[in-house]
């Protein structure tokens, strides 16, 4: 077992973890945040991207031994006060969800991308190319994205 100390949605755990436990198992299961997905644990889908140190990263591709001493960012660490944000405010506007498998991915990815700016069409297009989503046909998510970025 190896002990762990990582800072998740403001606050801080302190866990033994097995060597080999993907983060995306220790956000779930150990921390009980379960709205981190988990689709094709090879890094493809997009569906378990969370923030970490303020970037997106896909959570089964790291071990939790590997998120010692970062500060991470799930979606549920993304509304404030039981309030939505204004993405996903705009997401509920702008119909940018169906079954919602996709979307905690997609917002926490998108949070980056918005922190770095107001991204163009095609960086949105080009951002979204990393998350697979079967429902919505992607138009939906861009135009709620395009939204939360002038607001």
């Amino acid at each position: 077992m190896i002990e762990v100390t990582v800072t998740v949605n403001g606050r801080e755990y302190r866990e033994a973890v097995e060597p080999r436990l993907l983060l995306s198992d220790f956000l779930r299961h150990t921390l009980g945040l379960t709205g981190t997905h988990v689709g094709c644990e090879h890094g493809v889908c997009g569906a378990c991207t969370v923030l970490v140190d303020g970037t997106s990263m896909r959570s089964c591709l790291l071990l939790a031994a590997q998120a010692d001493g970062v500060e991470i960012v799930t979606v549920e660490g993304l509304a404030g006060d039981g309030e939505l944000n204004p993405l996903q405010a705009a997401f509920r506007e702008c119909h940018a969800l169906q079954c919602g498998f996709c979307t905690p991915g997609i917002l926490t990815a998108t949070t980056d991308l918005l922190s770095r700016g107001t991204p163009s069409r095609e960086e949105i297009v080009d951002m979204l190319s990393g998350h697979l989503c079967r429902c919505t046909g992607y138009e939906p998510i861009v135009e709620a994205i395009a939204k939360a970025a002038k607001a």
